[in-house]
């Protein structure tokens, strides 16, 4: 790590790699999002110590702004698609914010349907959502509203399809295997 990055460090108010995530603050932001937004934020059940909320889809961005700018979800650590075939909606966006001052974090579940599924962008809010975003787009065929370059980021530009949708015939690209061994 470089200097300026050692110094930054020591100025966060916690080390979010180390200190445990607080179930206490974690259910009180669960609380506050579901008072601030009654039928648009419902709580999930979740396993002992995390927290999971369902957000509906075309609240998702005014949500995501509140859970940024006033209830301090600064952090965004991840963001990826889910495709559950028999359900509907049937794509699923999940994404983990975390707060770290106190610490709380929180996973948001956004159901997204429609063909393409399509749900707002949050890399205006959170700008490290921008990866996630492409990747969810390329294998799941997810269209961020919004986004500033919503291109394929794994797979080629021509490639057909997305590969982790469960309906993606896996047998449809023949694989070649070249020997490397010398001689052969």
């Amino acid at each position: 790590m470089s200097e300026p990055g050692r110094e930054l460090w020591k100025k966060l108010p916690i080390n979010h790699l180390s200190t445990p995530i607080r179930p206490a603050a974690t259910a009180l932001s669960v609380a506050a999002a579901v008072a601030r937004f009654p039928g648009v934020v419902t709580e999930r059940p979740s396993p002992p110590g995390e927290a999971v909320v369902s957000v509906d889809a075309a609240h998702w961005a005014e949500v995501a702004r509140w859970l940024h700018d006033e209830a301090g979800f600064e952090f965004l650590s991840d963001l990826c698609g889910v495709d559950w075939p028999h359900r509907r909606p049937r794509f699923e966006v999940v994404c983990t914010v975390t707060d770290l001052r106190t610490p709380a974090r929180i996973r948001v579940v956004v159901g997204v349907d429609g063909e393409p599924p399509a749900v707002p962008s949050v890399t205006g809010i959170w700008p490290g959502a921008n990866w996630f975003e492409r990747e969810a787009y390329d294998m799941f065929g997810i269209v961020f509203e919004g986004h500033p370059d919503l291109t394929r980021i794994l797979m080629p530009d021509e490639w057909e399809g997305y590969p982790l949708r469960k309906d993606y015939s896996v047998g449809k690209v023949p694989v070649e295997y070249k020997h490397l061994s010398p001689g052969h």
